[in-house]
């Protein structure tokens, strides 16, 4: 999956794209309008990441200029602008989705990924399987062998985090910001703290690991 990123904020492009490439995607990158649109016309892309405030040309108006030549590419629209007018402005010029900043990660990811699916036609799964461990998206229910596992809101959360990435690692900023939704505190150990409970649901009664530490990085779900 190839997605472009149209930021002209140095520190937030680097956010965006350091944080997609981690999540497997290919990504490249443009710091106006003008730029976005010569790489448009010669890469085919998944899905684009556009800031509404950019040099040369702005976002509503390359959105209008892609939509005019029949491109539907899906566009996750950027901006500070917060407004219900604003929102409705960037949709109306063609976005598929926008989002305000200051935003974190998880969110700006799980938008992009539901655009992509929705452009692909591929369904929202309700169940997530790893090896013999299972989870019920709609009963919330989580199975290991066949034995169900009690688990509580946020060991959900981060088992599902975990089980959509299935044998690629999470890091500890993105189960920070998919859990409790704030900015990575390199002093905390609140991620290690539930992960060390999760791990001894998912692994005290079972012959087997799933639940593995990449030491320095986070956290990945795989058998064994």
């Amino acid at each position: 999956m190839r997605i472009l990123v149209v930021e002209d904020d140095e520190k937030i492009a680097s956010f965006i794209v350091n944080g997609l490439k981690q999540s497997g995607f290919a990504v490249d990158t443009a710091t106006d309008g003008e730029g976005a649109l010569s790489l448009c016309a010669v890469v085919t892309y998944d899905a684009i990441v556009l800031d509404v405030m950019l040099p040369k040309l702005d976002g509503l108006s390359v959105i209008r200029r892609m939509r005019r030549d029949k491109s539907m590419v899906p566009v996750l629209l950027l901006s500070a602008m917060t407004s219900v007018e604003n929102r409705v402005a960037g949709l109306q010029a063609g976005a598929d989705d926008y989002l305000t900043k200051p935003f974190a990660f998880s969110e700006l990811l799980a938008r992009v990924q539901a655009l992509i699916r929705r452009a692909s036609h591929v369904a929202e799964p309700t169940t997530l399987v790893v090896g013999d461990l299972s989870m019920n998206l709609l009963t919330r229910e989580v199975r290991r062998e066949g034995q169900g596992i009690d688990l509580q809101s946020r060991e959900f959360a981060l088992l599902e985090l975990l089980m959509r990435y299935p044998g690629r690692p999470v890091t500890k900023t993105m189960i920070l910001e998919h859990v409790w939704d704030y900015s990575f505190d390199p002093q905390t150990n609140v991620v290690d703290v539930l992960a060390h409970r999760l791990r001894g649901k998912l692994e005290r009664n079972f012959s087997s690991k799933i639940m593995h530490t990449i030491r320095g990085v986070g956290y990945v779900l795989k058998t064994t």
